[in-house]
C-alpha cells in the first residue's frame, strides 16, 4: 500500500511537468479519438504536428506482488520472465507462467501469456463485417491470448470474502483519489478499445473432498479385493482337496485350520499393502467439477452507435420489450454494450469422474449483442462495507451499491452437437457443486430470503437466444448408479431450431425418444416426431408483474421498513414468483417435404422399464453435507418440480402410428393409425405437509380436465406364426387382423372433486361421468384370430401385474379390520353388508337329489304328485326380467363413483366364427356404455369390490351373408353403410337402388361396402340380409375384484358372527358375488336361412361362450393350498414359504435380467464379427437358458399368486374370528351368463332367405348359464309361451305347434329345459343330467314341413336312413339299460357303414359336411387321424342321464299321397328315459322321435279302432269305463317307473332292463 501511494505521486508530478512544459501538446488518447470521431464525420484529419516515438523495453525474471486486503485476507501475484515493450501507440507483453492466489491458494494460473495493445488490427476489420449496423469501421484493439487458463478452487475455500473485501478497497481508493485528474477536459468518454481473446485450454475446477475420494476409492478397493479373495480360497479348497486324495485320514484337521488361518492373515496383508500403494501409479482423483474449453476465441467489439449512457439505455429498451420502463428513466453507475462473437472448439463439463459429460458441445459459434447495467441505487439500497486496513489507515468505511448487474442479450448461435447428461444420481455431487459455487459469491445484504435459481435468472437475463443445433441429445440416466452408460432415455433432436424468449421455450426440429438398455430391446425409438414445433410457455404467478424486474429494490439492513408482526420483510415480494403455471404445446401439423410420419413404439418391456425410470426421477433426493456437522444449518432449496401449480399439454398431429408389442418373442402386439389429432389435458399440483413433523411435501398431481378429438381411427391386432428368430428381429411377415375403426373419437375427462363435491353433484345431477368418451361410427371385427391375440395380450398383462403385486413389500399387508371399530358411515348410507342379488326362483329337477335322506324324500314325493301337472309354474309375480341377476346387482344405492360413460353413433360389429365362412354384422344407431364403482361389501367370508358395466343399445339390427363371402381371403371387410344404421328416416325414393331395397323389414336386402371412405356404387357392392329387425337392447356385466381401496375398506364394518350358526345353503352363499353377464332383448323380428343359423351358432360356441381352459387346474390349487392352511398348527409358517417363494421369484427375475444383458453385450460383438461361430453358439445356449427361466417364472409366479391369496384370505378370516367355511368338496359359482327376450319371432326361410319355411313366435324367453369352479356347467332355459306357423304354400295346417291351453300369464311356462354339463373328457362334452319338461301341445303336421324342419336344422341328412333298423333296434325303448357300444364303432370312418347305436358317430360327421358346404372353411392343412378323432369328439356327447315326461298331445298328421292321415288325435307322448349314450344333437332327436313314434303307434291304432267300432252309448259307456281304468293303470305304471325305471306294463321277458339282460 506504502508503494501504491508513492507511485499515484510520482505519476501526479509527471503529469504536471508535462502540462507545464508542453502546454500545445495535447494527450495521445485525445488524438486518437478526435481522429476517429472526424472520420465518423467525413471530414479529413488535420495534418498534426510530429510527436516524439517513446520506445520502451522492460524484461523481469522474477516478479511477485503481494497485496493485503485485509489484515488476514491477501492477493498474490507471481510471474516469471516478463517482457514488456511499448513502441509507439503499441503496447506489447508476455510471460510464459503467471500465478495468482488468494490467502495462499493459488487459483488462477495462466501459461503463454501474451498482451498487445493495438491502434488497429486488420483482423478486426473482418470481424466486423457481419455486423453491418456498426458505425464504427477501426477502434483500438487489446488482444489477449493464453496458451492455457487454469482455475482451480480449494474445497469449501470462501472465495467471495477476500474478493469482496478486494472489491471494497478498489472501491475506497477510486474515492480517495478520483479528483486527481482535474486538468482532463470535459470531454465525452472516448470509445473503449475492442477485444480479442484466444485461449487455446480452458480449465475451470472445483476440487472435492479429500475424505470422499478416499472412501470410494477404499469402496472399490474392497469390492476388487473381496473377489480376489474368494478367488484364493478356491484354490485353496482345491488344494485342501488335493491333500485328502492323497493322504486320506492321515491329514490333521489342526493343519487344515492353520492353512485357511494363514490364508485369512495373508489376505488381510495383502489389502493393506494395495491399500498403501493405492495412490503409487494412479495420482488421487481431486476433481469435484472440470469445466474445459478448448479452441476459444472471443471478439468484443464497441461501436459509437451503442457508447454513452443514452444508448446503452436504448439497447436495453430494445432488448428488453416487454418488461415496463420507469418513467423517470435509469440512472445506471455501470453501462456498457457490445457485440460479441465467440467460437469454441469443445465445450466440456465433467462431474467427478463419472464417464458421461454434463455438457457436452462441439463446434459452437456465437454472434451478438451483451449489454451490461447496474443500477444506481437508492439511498436505502446503499451499504457501509467496513475495511480493516490495518495501519496507518485503521478501519475505513466505503459505500457499496446493493442492485445488482444486469445482462441483456440478443445471440444468435449455431452448434454442431449439443449434448446434455443427468440424472438423479448425479444430484449429491451436484448438491456439493452448488454448495461450491455459493462460496464464490457473496450473498446480498439484503435480509429477503434469497431468491431461487428460476427468478434470479429472471432478473439479472433479458433478451432472446436462437440457437441452431445440427444434432441435439438429452440424456436421462435411469438407474442409482452415477457410473452406469447403458440406462437411459435418449432425447435426440435433428435440425433443431432453440429460440428462448422471456417466458417462452421454442424447440422446432425432428424428435427421436429412444431406450438406451442392456438387452435386446436397446435402441428401441419409441417416439418419432418429424417436424415438431414444441413450445414451452412459463407463466410465472407473482404478487406483481413478473417481467417489472426495475422496481426491485433492494434495502441495506439499517434501513429495513416496518413489516406486519409475523411477517418478514421481502425486497423482491412483488417480483418473486409463488407457482409456475407450464404450457407444453407440441405441434405436428407444419407442413414440410418429408414423408414420414409421427410413430410410437412400445414393448411391454419397455413400459415396465419405464416405470423404474419414472420411480428412479420421483424419488426422494437425501441431504447432502447439511446440518451441525457440516456447518451448514441454511433452509434447503426449493426444487422446481415443486413449484408448479398447474401443467397442460397440446398436441396437434395430422397422422399418427401407435405399434405396442406385447411379447417381443411371441410377437403379438397392436398397431393403431390415426388421421388429424387433437389431444388437451391439464393437470394441477398440491404439497400436502406430513402431519407436524418437519418433513418433505407430498406432490400429488391431479388430472383436471383431458380433451381428445381423433378422426379415422384403425386398430389392428398383428401375430406372427413363428417365434423369436435368432437375430432378435420382429418377423417381417407379421400377419395383421382389423380390430376396430372409427371416423371420430372425442374424449373428455372432467376435474376430480372431493367426497362433498361429489355427493351433491351426484344427488343433483346424475349424469355426472368422470370419463366421457363419444365414438361415430365405430367399426368392429371380432373373430378367432383376434380372440385368440387380444386373450394372449390380456394375458400377458395380467400376469405381469399379479408379478408385481406379489414382489412387491406390501404382498403380504392384508387388510388390518378391527373388530372393535365402529363403521364409519358411507357417504350415501350403504349397508355395511350386500346381501346377495335375488336369483329367479325356478323349481328343482327331478334328477338332482338333495344331501339329505329327508330332503330327497320330500322331493321325490313332491315329483310324484306333479307327474300330472303339465304345466310349468314359477313364483314370480312381477315380469321375469326385473328378477334376473344382472339387472338385481346393477343397483344405483350402493354407487360411490360414476366412473365412465362411452357414446357410440352408428356402430357395427362383423363376427367371423371358426368353422362357417360368411360372417354377421350387428348393428346400432345409438349406444351408451356406463361403469360404476360400487361400496365395498362382504360376500360370505370374503370383502370384496364391485364394478358394474350398463349397456344401452337403440336401433339395433342384425345381418347375415346369403353366400360365401370373397372378401374374406382379400383382407378386406364387409361394413354397412350409415345411411342402413341410421335411425328410421324419411325414405326418398329416388334411385333405383332405394326401391330395389326392402325398408326396414327382417329378411331385406342391404348393400355392403369394403371400403368406408369411398361409396357404395364406386365398388364391387355385395348385399347382406338383414336377419333381425330393429331392436332395442340391455346389458349388464358386473365383476368383482379383491383389489380394494384402503380408504373405503375402512369404512366397511366387518360381518357379524352368529355364535348358533347353521350350515346355509352353500348354493346360496357362494352365488352373491359372481361375475355375472345379463343381455335383455323386449322384442325381436329374426329370418334366417339354414346356412345363417348354423354361421350363427359357429359364433355363439367359438367367441361368445368362449371359456379360459385352464381354469379347473387353477381351482384345484387353489383348493389344495385352502386345505393345507386350513389343517395346519400354526398357519403362520406360511409366511416363510411364501417369503422363500418371493425370493425365489426375485431370483428368475435377476437372472432373466442377467441373460439379457449377456444376449447384449454378445449382440454387440456380433455387430462387428458376424461369423464368429463362439458367439453365435453362445448367444442360441443363452436364448434356450432365457426361455427355461422365463417359463419357470411364470409357473412359480402363479403357485406364489395363490399362496399369497389364500393366505390373505386366512388372515382376514382368522382376524373377524371367522372359520373358514369353504370345503374342498364345496363347488362354488364362478360366472353367469342370462339372456332374455319378452317376445321374439323367427321366420325359418330357404336358402335364398326370403321364401318363408316356418314362423316361430316365443315369449319370455330365458336362457342362463352357470359356470362353477369344478368346470361344470348348469344350462337353464324357460319358455313362457311359443307357437309354430307353417308357411310352406297349399299348406293344410297353418298352426303346426301351440300349447293347448290358451291362458298366457306371466307365471306360465310353456317350455323348461335344464342341463348339467360336465367337462369334456377326451374332447367328447359330457351330459350328466338333461331334462325337458312341456306343457300339453296341440301338433298339426305334415310330411312336407317335416323334412323341410329337418333339412333347415340338419343339412345333408337323410331322414328315411334313421327309420331302418328299428325293429332290430327294439333294446333302445324308453326304459332299456346301458347300451353296449363296441370300441370299433367309435373310430368309424367315412365310408363305413354304421350298425345300432355307433351310427350316431358316423352321422355326426355326415352333418358336419353337411351344413352348408359352401360356407365351411376347407382345411389349411392335411388331415391326420389325430385330428380326425379331436374333430369327431368334438361333435359327440356323452349323455349320462335324459329324462322328458310325459306330455298329452293333439296331433294332426298330413302325409304323403299312399300313407294314412289322421286328425285330432288325443294321444300322450310317454317319459322317455336314456342312460349313458353318445349321441350327436341329430342322434338325440331321432332317437325321441324313433321311440315316441313306437309308443304312439299303438295309441293311434287303439284310436282308430275305437273310433270305428264305438256304436251305441252303451258299448261308448263301457269303453269309457274301461279308459278310466286303462288311465288309472298307466299312470300307476308311471309312478313306479319314475322309482325303479321299470315298465312295469312291460310283460315281454326277452327286453333287458336296468336289472337283467335279454335271454
Amino acid at each position: 500500500m506504502y508503494l501504491y501511494q508513492h507511485v499515484l505521486a510520482t505519476l501526479q508530478c509527471r503529469d504536471l511537468l508535462r502540462a507545464t512544459v508542453f502546454p500545445e501538446t495535447v494527450p495521445s488518447l485525445a488524438l486518437e479519438t478526435s481522429g476517429t470521431t472526424s472520420e465518423l464525420e467525413g471530414r479529413a484529419p488535420e495534418p498534426l504536428p510530429p510527436k516524439r516515438l517513446l520506445n520502451l523495453t522492460l524484461e523481469v525474471s522474477t516478479a511477485k506482488l503481494t497485496a493485503f486486503v485485509a489484515e488476514d485476507k491477501f492477493i498474490t501475484l507471481a510471474a516469471e520472465s516478463v517482457s514488456l515493450s511499448r513502441h509507439g501507440g503499441s503496447l506489447q507483453a508476455y510471460c510464459p507462467e503467471l500465478a495468482a492466489g488468494f490467502d495462499g491458494n493459488s487459483i488462477f494460473n495462466f501459461k503463454e501469456v501474451e498482451v498487445q495493445l493495438l491502434p488497429e488490427l486488420e483482423e478486426m476489420i473482418l470481424h466486423r463485417n457481419p455486423f453491418p449496423a456498426l458505425q464504427t469501421l477501426r477502434n483500438r484493439v487489446w488482444l489477449l491470448s493464453f496458451g492455457s487458463v487454469s482455475v482451480e478452487f480449494p474445497y469449501q475455500y470462501d472465495f467471495s470474502r477476500t474478493l469482496d473485501e478486494a472489491v471494497g478497497v478498489q472501491k475506497w481508493l477510486k474515492g480517495l483519489h478520483q479528483g486527481t485528474r482535474a486538468w482532463a477536459s470535459p470531454s465525452p468518454v472516448p470509445l473503449p478499445p475492442d477485444l480479442l481473446l484466444k485461449v487455446e485450454h480452458f480449465s475451470w475446477v472445483f476440487l472435492d473432498d479429500v475424505f470422499e475420494v478416499k472412501l470410494h476409492d477404499n469402496y472399490e478397493l474392497m469390492k476388487d479385493e473381496s473377489k480376489e479373495s474368494a478367488k484364493r480360497l478356491q484354490l485353496l479348497d482345491a488344494k485342501v482337496a488335493a491333500l485328502r486324495k492323497q493322504h486320506g485320514e492321515l491329514l490333521p484337521a489342526r493343519k487344515i485350520e492353520e492353512l485357511y488361518a494363514s490364508l485369512e492373515r495373508k489376505n488381510i496383508e495383502i489389502y493393506i499393502q494395495r491399500s498403501r500403494r493405492l495412490y503409487g501409479n494412479t495420482p488421487m482423483r481431486r476433481a469435484l467439477l472440470t469445466w474445459s474449453l478448448a479452441g476459444l476465441e472471443l471478439v468484443a467489439l464497441a461501436d459509437a452507435s451503442f457508447h454513452g449512457p443514452e444508448h446503452v439505455v436504448e439497447q436495453v429498451q430494445e432488448l428488453d420489450p416487454g418488461s415496463p420502463f420507469p418513467p423517470e428513466g435509469l440512472d445506471l453507475v455501470i453501462q456498457w454494450c457490445r457485440m460479441l462473437k465467440c467460437n469454441v472448439k469443445s465445450f466440456l463439463v465433467r462431474i467427478r469422474d463419472y464417464p458421461r459429460y454434463l455438457f457436452e458441445i462441439r463446434d459452437w459459434r456465437l454472434m451478438g449483442r451483451l449489454v451490461g447495467t447496474e443500477q444506481s441505487g437508492q439511498p436505502c439500497s446503499r451499504r457501509r462495507q467496513i475495511l480493516h486496513l490495518g495501519l496507518p489507515w485503521g478501519n475505513v468505511a466505503v459505500e457499496r451499491n446493493m442492485p445488482p448487474l444486469k445482462f441483456y442479450h440478443d445471440f444468435h448461435s449455431e452448434i454442431f452437437q449439443y449434448t446434455v447428461v443427468w440424472g438423479p444420481c448425479w444430484d449429491p455431487a451436484w448438491t456439493l457443486i452448488g454448495q461450491c459455487v455459493d462460496l464464490l459469491t457473496k450473498p446480498s445484504a439484503d435480509p429477503s430470503p434469497p431468491l431461487p435459481w428460476w427468478d434470479k435468472s429472471r432478473l439479472l437475463f433479458h433478451g432472446d437466444w436462437h440457437m441452431d443445433i445440427e444434432q441435439a441429445n438429452l440424456h436421462q440416466l435411469a438407474t442409482e448408479d452415477p457410473y452406469n452408460t447403458t440406462e437411459n432415455m435418449h432425447w435426440e433432436w435433428s435440425h433443431l431450431s432453440f429460440h428462448w424468449k422471456p417466458g417462452q421455450f421454442v424447440f422446432k426440429g425432428d424428435l427421436d425418444i429412444n431406450v438406451r438398455t442392456a438387452s435386446k430391446y436397446d435402441d428401441c425409438c419409441f417416439l418419432h416426431l418429424p417436424d415438431l414445433c414444441m413450445t414451452l410457455d412459463l407463466q410465472w404467478l407473482c404478487h406483481g408483474n413478473p417481467h417489472d424486474h426495475h422496481s426491485v429494490t433492494l434495502r441495506a439492513p439499517e434501513f429495513l421498513p416496518e413489516v406486519p408482526l409475523g411477517q418478514l420483510h421481502d425486497s423482491y415480494r412483488a417480483f418473486r414468483s409463488e407457482n409456475l403455471n407450464l404450457s407444453i404445446k407440441m405441434d405436428l401439423t407444419r407442413h414440410s417435404g418429408t414423408i414420414s410420419q409421427p410413430r410410437i413404439l412400445l414393448y411391454s418391456s419397455t413400459l415396465r422399464w419405464m416405470q423404474n425410470f419414472w420411480a428412479t426421477w420421483t424419488s426422494v433426493t437425501r441431504p447432502i453435507c447439511r446440518g451441525k456437522l457440516f456447518n451448514n444449518l441454511k433452509p434447503s432449496k426449493k426444487k422446481l418440480g415443486q413449484h408448479y401449480k398447474q401443467l397442460s399439454y397440446t398436441a396437434l398431429f395430422p397422422q399418427l402410428q401407435v405399434h405396442y408389442w406385447a411379447s417381443f418373442a411371441q410377437q403379438r402386439g397392436i398397431q393403431i393409425e390415426c388421421s388429424q389429432g387433437h389431444v388437451f389435458t391439464r393437470g394441477t399440483q398440491r404439497l400436502i405437509p406430513q402431519g407436524t413433523v418437519m418433513r418433505r411435501l407430498i406432490s400429488d398431481w391431479s388430472v383436471t380436465q383431458m380433451v381428445s378429438d381423433l378422426s379415422q381411427v384403425t386398430v389392428h391386432l398383428m401375430a406372427s406364426p413363428t417365434e423369436e428368430n435368432a437375430d432378435h428381429c420382429l418377423d417381417p411377415l407379421v400377419t395383421k387382423t382389423h380390430l376396430l375403426s372409427l371416423s371420430s373419437l372425442t374424449y373428455q375427462r372432467h376435474s376430480n372433486r372431493t367426497a362433498e363435491e361429489e355427493l351433491s353433484a351426484r344427488d343433483g345431477d346424475p349424469t355426472f361421468h368422470t370419463h366421457q368418451l363419444h365414438l361415430v361410427d365405430l367399426r368392429i371385427s371380432w373373430t378367432t384370430t383376434n380372440r385368440d391375440i387380444a386373450f394372449g395380450l390380456y394375458d400377458g398383462y395380467k400376469k405381469a401385474a399379479v408379478l408385481k403385486r406379489n414382489l412387491s413389500t406390501e404382498a403380504l399387508k392384508g387388510l388390518k379390520i378391527d373388530p372393535q371399530m365402529p363403521a364409519k358411515k358411507p357417504k350415501r348410507g350403504v349397508p355395511t353388508s350386500a346381501s346377495a342379488p335375488p336369483r329367479v326362483n325356478t323349481p328343482s329337477f327331478s334328477g338332482q337329489p338333495d344331501k339329505g335322506s329327508s330332503g330327497g324324500a320330500y322331493m321325490l314325493q313332491k315329483l310324484i304328485e306333479e307327474t300330472d301337472r303339465f304345466v310349468v309354474f314359477t313364483e314370480e309375480e312381477s315380469g321375469m326380467s326385473d328378477q334376473l341377476c344382472g339387472i338385481a346387482a346393477c343397483q344405483t344405492d350402493d354407487i360411490y363413483n360414476r366412473n365412465c360413460l362411452i357414446e357410440l353413433v352408428n356402430c357395427q360389429m362383423v363376427l367371423r366364427g371358426a368353422e362357417t365362412e360368411g360372417c354377421v354384422i350387428v348393428s346400432a344407431a345409438k349406444a351408451q356404455l356406463l361403469q360404476c364403482q360400487h361400496h365395498p361389501a362382504w360376500y360370505g367370508d370374503t370383502l370384496k369390490q364391485k364394478t358394474s358395466w350398463t349397456c344401452l343399445l337403440d336401433g339395433m339390427q342384425y345381418f347375415a351373408t346369403t353366400e360365401s363371402s370373397p372378401t374374406e381371403q382379400d383382407g378386406r371387410q364387409l361394413w354397412l353403410e350409415v345411411k342402413n344404421i341410421e335411425e328410421h328416416r324419411q325414405r326418398s325414393l329416388d334411385s333405383v337402388q332405394e326401391l330395389m331395397e326392402s325398408g326396414q323389414a327382417v329378411g331385406g336386402m342391404v348393400t355392403t361396402t369394403t371400403d368406408w371412405n369411398q361409396p357404395a356404387e364406386a365398388q364391387q357392392a355385395q348385399q347382406v340380409q338383414r336377419i333381425i329387425s330393429r331392436c332395442n337392447c340391455r346389458m349388464y356385466y358386473i365383476s368383482y375384484s379383491h383389489d380394494i381401496d384402503p380408504e373405503l375398506a375402512t369404512q366397511i364394518k366387518p360381518p357379524e358372527v352368529l355364535e348358533n350358526q347353521e350350515k346355509e345353503d352353500l348354493l346360496k352363499k357362494q352365488e352373491g358375488a359372481v361375475d355375472t353377464f345379463t343381455l335383455i332383448h323386449h322384442e325381436l323380428e329374426i329370418s334366417t336361412n339354414p346356412a345363417q343359423y348354423a354361421m350363427i351358432l359357429d359364433i355363439v360356441n367359438n367367441l361368445l361362450l368362449h371359456v379360459e381352459p385352464k381354469r379347473k387346474e387353477h381351482s384345484e390349487k387353489k383348493q389344495r393350498v385352502r386345505f393345507q392352511l386350513e389343517i395346519s398348527s400354526n398357519p403362520e409358517e406360511q409366511r416363510s414359504s411364501i417369503l422363500h417363494l418371493q425370493e425365489a421369484v426375485r431370483q428368475h427375475v435377476a437372472q432373466i435380467r442377467q441373460l439379457e444383458k449377456q444376449m447384449y453385450s454378445i449382440m454387440k460383438s456380433l455387430q462387428d464379427d458376424s461369423k464368429n461361430e463362439n458367439l453365435l453358439d453362445l448367444n442360441q445356449k443363452l436364448q434356450l437358458q432365457l426361455n427355461q427361466e422365463k417359463a419357470n417364472l411364470q409357473l412359480e409366479s402363479e403357485e406364489l399368486n395363490i399362496l399369497i391369496r389364500c393366505f390373505k384370505d386366512f388372515q382376514l378370516q382368522r382376524a373377524n374370528k371367522m372359520e373358514l367355511r369353504k370345503q374342498q368338496e364345496d363347488v362354488s359359482v364362478v360366472r353367469r351368463t342370462e339372456f332374455y327376450f319378452a317376445q321374439a319371432r323367427w321366420r325359418l326361410t330357404e336358402e335364398d332367405g326370403q321364401l318363408g319355411i316356418a314362423e316361430l313366435e316365443l315369449q319370455r324367453f330365458l336362457y342362463s348359464k352357470v359356470n362353477k369352479s369344478d368346470d361344470t356347467a348348469e344350462h337353464l332355459l324357460e319358455l313362457g309361451w311359443f307357437t309354430m306357423n307353417n308357411l310352406l304354400p297349399n299348406a293344410v295346417y297353418k298352426v303346426v305347434l301351440r300349447p293347448q291351453s290358451s291362458c298366457q300369464s306371466g307365471r306360465q311356462l310353456a317350455l323348461r329345459l335344464f342341463s348339467k354339463v360336465r367337462p369334456p373328457v377326451g374332447g367328447i362334452s359330457v351330459k350328466e343330467h338333461f331334462e325337458v319338461n312341456v306343457v300339453p301341445l296341440t301338433i298339426q303336421l305334415t310330411h312336407q314341413f317335416f323334412h323341410r324342419m329337418m333339412g333347415f336344422f340338419f343339412p345333408g341328412r337323410s331322414v328315411e336312413d334313421d327309420e331302418v333298423g328299428d325293429e332290430e333296434d327294439k333294446s333302445k325303448l324308453v326304459t332299456t339299460g346301458i347300451p353296449v357300444v363296441k370300441p370299433r364303432q367309435l373310430i368309424a370312418t367315412d365310408d363305413a357303414v354304421p350298425l345300432g347305436p355307433g351310427k350316431g358317430v358316423a352321422q355326426g360327421l355326415t352333418r358336419s359336411s353337411g351344413v352348408r358346404r359352401s360356407f365351411r372353411k376347407s382345411p389349411e392343412h392335411p388331415v391326420d387321424d389325430i385330428d380326425k378323432m379331436k374333430e369327431r369328439a368334438a361333435m359327440n356327447n356323452s349323455f349320462i342321464y335324459i329324462k322328458i315326461p310325459q306330455v298329452p298331445l293333439c296331433v294332426s298328421y298330413k302325409g304323403e299321397k299312399n300313407s294314412v292321415d289322421w286328425g285330432d288325435l288325443n294321444l300322450v307322448l310317454p317319459c322317455l328315459e336314456y342312460h349313458n349314450n353318445t349321441w350327436t344333437w341329430l342322434d338325440f332327436a331321432m332317437a325321441v322321435k324313433r321311440d315316441s313314434r313306437k309308443a304312439l303307434v299303438a295309441q293311434v291304432i287303439k284310436e282308430k279302432l275305437r273310433l270305428k267300432s264305438a256304436t251305441g252309448s252303451e258299448v261308448r259307456g263301457k269303453l269309457e269305463t274301461k279308459s278310466d281304468l286303462n288311465m288309472q293303470q298307466q299312470e300307476e305304471e308311471e309312478k313306479a317307473r319314475l322309482l325303479i325305471g321299470l315298465s312295469v306294463g312291460d310283460k315281454n321277458p326277452g327286453k333287458k332292463s336296468i336289472f337283467g339282460r335279454r335271454k
